[in-house]
């Protein structure tokens, strides 16, 4: 028999209920049903369509961050003209 390990899994009283009602419903324990139920699981369109929006969403930020780096160098660069124009300002107002 091959070794075992134990995974918790954290569920609501809730969730812990209808997952007993249903192990019993199949004639099954409550990790064997979790075990078939697992093994059994393939990702559907579903996830896949979230997994899509979640690429999305990332480039988007990579994208949204990138402009703010721009904007914020600009804004440094505006700065830095501003203060040299205000330093030639003031050397020229010296008596």
């Amino acid at each position: 028999m091959a070794a075992t390990e134990r995974i918790p899994v954290l569920v609501t009283a809730a969730q812990k209920a209808l997952i007993t009602r249903k192990a019993r419903n199949a004639k099954l324990t409550v990790g064997e049903f979790v075990r078939q139920a697992a093994e059994a699981y393939e990702p559907g369109e579903e996830d896949a369509g979230l997994v899509a929006l979640i690429e999305r969403v990332k480039r988007s930020t990579a994208e949204a961050s990138a402009a703010l780096d721009a904007v914020l160098k600009r804004c440094g660069e505006s700065d830095r003209r501003i203060e040299k124009m205000q330093a030639a300002h003031r050397s020229k107002s010296k008596p």
